[in-house]
């Protein structure tokens, strides 16, 4: 089934919540000007007591590579996601050590090429664009676009998923995952449990399969 990482984890609290609900991924936000900012130590903390099941992704905007890597290794973080002007060869780098999620913001026009110059990215994330925030902004965009894009890599879609359309979105864009922080929450940086809830039964509803 298509898996699903909850994003902008700030506290245990959410974690348990999540993985209790069955989220195969947690994102932990290390950009300071994020509500969802949460410092490397807490999400060490954190981290630790997750399930081996469950995935630990940290987020980041334009960090350099040997701050990424440091707090990956202090963290215990399995992949990065990347929410800036990252090149190419960066996520190539990168993608040595361990998994590398790029974030593209979507806005037409969108082209497939986006997505191909970074072939060496173990996945894409497609996300709504807002010309001020990198990622959480609530904002869709249309879905036919990430399902195109599955055909030259593995997708995640964001972008203003909440209980209510997350369905509909993984059955027009058929992603391996998707990707969802405000609409579970109940405000910036505290998630809500009963939304989580309603999500994970919203993605099984759906009956589709991971693309890939």
């Amino acid at each position: 089934m298509v898996k699903v990482k909850i994003c902008g984890i700030t506290n245990w609290a959410d974690a348990r919540s999540a993985i209790e609900s069955g989220a195969d991924l947690l994102g932990f936000n290390f950009v300071k000007a994020s509500p969802r900012y949460v410092t490397p130590a807490k999400a060490r903390r954190m981290v630790r007591r997750l399930p081996e099941r469950v995935s630990a992704v940290g987020v980041f905007v334009n960090e350099t590579e040997s701050k990424m890597l440091a707090i990956a290794r202090a963290v215990g973080l399995d992949q990065l996601q990347l929410h800036g002007e990252e090149s190419p060869a960066m996520v190539a780098r990168l993608g040595r050590s361990m998994g590398v999620i790029k974030a593209l913001r979507v806005r037409k026009p969108f082209g497939a090429g986006q997505v191909k110059s970074y072939k060496d990215a173990s996945a894409i994330l497609l996300d709504g664009y807002d010309r001020r925030a990198r990622g959480g902004t609530g904002k869709t965009f249309d879905w036919k676009i990430a399902r195109r894009a599955g055909r030259q890599a593995c997708i995640f879609l964001a972008g203003g998923l909440t209980p209510e359309n997350v369905g509909e979105a993984i059955r027009a864009a058929r992603p391996y995952a998707v990707d969802v922080t405000s609409g579970v929450e109940a405000r910036p940086g505290k998630k809500d449990p009963a939304k989580i809830k309603s999500l994970m039964r919203a993605v099984k509803a759906s009956g589709q399969k991971a693309a890939r």
